[in-house]
């Protein structure tokens, strides 16, 4: 009698486990002193289900300091959750609490980067946008249990592009392109292409990235 009661009680703890991970939010993997600035929705793992990624930020009341211009500034760093979507339950795959910088950091005579991340094409990419001073960004792929650094592209300029950078580091290869017309907004943009190979020893993947800022793309090249 004693040993069925036990096997009844072991059977109902599994159900209401089981049951509490199937329901478990996103919100529940946020790490303690972290809050959700952003959560965006797409295939991250081309299975057809509705993963999960988030933006969070920490909560440290030691980084929010007054500016002598700005008045009372957050610089507490911003990081990423990825969440894949197990049948209705979500599975955390990568996080990293600390890889993006306040978006109240000082951006010099210009405002900082603006920061936004999105799905495109089954790939996480990480964008930031400078105005005049163009924009870059970061694509990731789900593989080897990890998101890892696939592709870089940067863009120079404003209303008139100065030159590009294209990476992929799948294929090692480097794409530059300058434009010979770029101190002049009177002519259509023509510009000259070099392709180059480059060393890649691993790829960076995204759980290890400490901070997107200083991020070495040399690769040994």
């Amino acid at each position: 009698m004693k040993t069925l009661l036990i096997l009844i009680i072991i059977f109902f703890t599994t159900i209401v486990s089981a049951q509490g991970q199937k329901d478990k939010k996103p919100s529940d993997f946020l790490p303690e002193g972290y809050l959700i600035v952003e959560m965006i929705n797409g295939d991250l793992n081309k299975d057809s289900l509705e993963d999960c990624f988030l933006i969070i930020k920490g909560t440290d009341k030691s980084k929010i300091i007054n500016d002598k211009y700005s008045g009372e500034l957050d610089r507490n760093r911003r990081g990423i959750i990825v969440l894949f979507n197990k049948d209705g339950r979500y599975e955390m795959v990568v996080r990293n609490k600390d890889c993006f910088f306040s978006e109240n950091e000082g951006g010099g005579v210009y405002f900082p980067p603006e920061l936004y991340v999105e799905i495109e094409k089954g790939n996480l990419k990480v964008n930031y946008g400078h105005g005049r001073y163009g924009h870059w960004s970061y694509t990731f792929r789900f593989q080897n249990s990890d998101f890892e650094l696939i592709g870089y592209d940067r863009s120079n300029g404003g209303a008139v592009t100065k030159s590009e950078t294209s990476i992929n580091f799948l294929t090692k290869r480097k794409l530059e392109k300058v434009n010979l017309y770029k101190n002049t907004e009177e002519r259509d943009e023509v510009f000259k292409e070099t392709r180059t190979d480059i060393k890649v020893k691993r790829l960076i993947k995204l759980s290890e990235i400490k901070d997107f800022d200083n991020l070495d793309l040399s690769f040994g090249d």
